[in-house]
């Protein structure tokens, strides 16, 4: 079972949604229980796009397509799993 299954099993017995951005299930981390927005890796989603493009290209695809994206107060949250140096 995926993480996405686990959360979608969680919320199917509750008046609760969640947004998930697609072509990123391999990166779902986890979910915020107080928001009910799911969590995505970012390293996780770059590591989906390189297998596309140049890291480069990923990070500014990304950065300002979904990073960018608000879909309303379920937006998922990204966690900056990266190196910070």
């Amino acid at each position: 079972m995926t993480i996405k299954d686990q959360i979608e099993e969680l919320i199917q017995d509750s008046e609760e949604s969640v947004c998930f951005f697609d072509g990123f299930d391999e990166a779902i981390i986890g979910i915020d229980t107080q928001s009910y927005r799911v969590i995505y890796s970012y390293g996780l989603c770059l590591e989906i796009l390189k297998r596309e493009t140049s890291e480069e290209e990923a990070i500014e695809y990304f950065d300002f397509n979904i990073r960018g994206a608000y879909i309303g107060e379920k937006t998922p949250i990204i966690c900056d799993d990266f190196p910070m140096f």
